[in-house]
């Protein structure tokens, strides 16, 4: 019997900056361990950058090769994952014209996760009309690799959606089943706060902790985590529930019985916040540590980095280009080879 073909990913990040820990939490730990039982690629979405970036072009530029380094150094192998360039992949902006005259511009304004990125850049109706279309170009990525697995943030679920959508017009349209649905799986430790406990950890906020930052960095970030403002004694009791020294160790503390530990401590009065911060920085340095090594060896070889995004994107542009191939003989677009004249026989003669 042949074995079973393995399941596809899509993920990847825009190239805005280089990856934090919050994307360590989020999906890149996930994709280390995910590589050997999917085929996975890894999009580094220089061209979905420019939905809100046109201005500074040479900053999305500047960050493709820091993502793709980000990448290596947590444990990306790309012999087993294929990391690549949208804005190399042609078939994705030609399957995003052709996705859009399959869903409505009022489709697109309801999604959620557009109307809540729209209210918080504060477009009013200004807004890119790049971004507006957002979700098609995504529907294109995921289904340009027939991807069946698709791991995003709670907030992201609604792409997800109408990227199906999406898929049952196509198939609607072209008679059969020609793309597969995709399944979002959003991660189980969710959205990382800023060390700031605003929002969501982030490159623009500044509350971000980079998978290269030094010792020192990452100490000045955990002593400036907020926890509860009404823990002031160590006897007094403490809230765990949205202090952000907690959430931080809930993600990336090994060890869940002195993480659960604390917090019935914590909650009883007893727990210096000292005694949480020394901890989680112990945690922190342990984990960047060889994180932040392996990037530093890389970055003398940049060499090595663009090369190998330029094989993996050369892998992805095959597997691109015959999905879109594929898409539009199923819709019975018009091709330039001689089956063209005989499919449509007597009516080309007679126009």
């Amino acid at each position: 019997m042949q074995p079973s073909p393995k399941p596809v990913i899509l993920t990847g990040d825009r190239t805005t900056g280089p990856l934090h820990l919050g994307h360590y939490a989020g999906s890149l730990k996930s994709r280390v361990a995910l590589q050997d039982s999917h085929r996975q690629y890894l999009l580094l979405a220089d061209t979905q950058a420019l939905t809100d970036n046109a201005h500074d072009i040479g900053r999305i530029r500047r960050n493709v090769l820091e993502v793709a380094t980000d990448y290596l150094a947590v444990g990306i192998d790309p012999a087993r994952s294929t990391i690549c360039l949208q804005s190399q992949l042609p078939a994705l902006a030609e399957l995003s014209m052709l996705y859009l005259n399959f869903v409505t511009v009022a489709r697109l304004e309801r999604n959620p996760t557009i109307k809540d990125e729209i209210r918080a850049r504060g477009f009013g109706r200004d807004i890119p009309a790049g971004f507006l279309c957002y979700p098609a170009a995504q529907a294109a990525d995921i289904t340009a690799f027939r991807a069946t697995i698709v791991p995003v943030g709670e907030d992201q679920a609604p792409l997800i959606e109408q990227t199906n959508e999406i898929v049952r017009r196509i198939n609607a349209a072209a008679g059969r089943d020609v793309l597969p649905e995709a399944t979002a799986v959003i991660p189980a430790t969710g959205r990382l706060p800023g060390v700031d406990g605003k929002a969501k950890m982030s490159k623009s906020g500044g509350n971000a902790i980079p998978l290269s930052a030094s010792p020192d960095e990452i100490h000045a970030a955990v002593q400036a985590m907020y926890t509860d403002p009404g823990h002031l004694r160590i006897e007094d009791p403490g809230q765990v529930e949205g202090n952000v020294v907690f959430t931080y160790l809930d993600a990336f503390d090994p060890d869940r019985n002195l993480v659960a530990e604390f917090k019935e401590r914590y909650r009883f009065g007893g727990l210096a916040d000292s005694v949480l911060k020394r901890r989680l920085d112990d945690v922190l340095q342990a984990l960047v540590a060889p994180i932040r090594t392996r990037r530093a060896e890389l970055a003398k070889d940049p060499g090595y980095v663009l090369e190998t995004v330029r094989a993996g994107t050369e892998r992805a542009h095959s597997v691109t280009e015959e999905t879109k191939a594929e898409i539009t003989a199923a819709l019975g677009m018009f091709r330039l080879d001689p089956l063209a004249l005989a499919e449509a026989g007597p009516a080309l003669l007679t126009a």
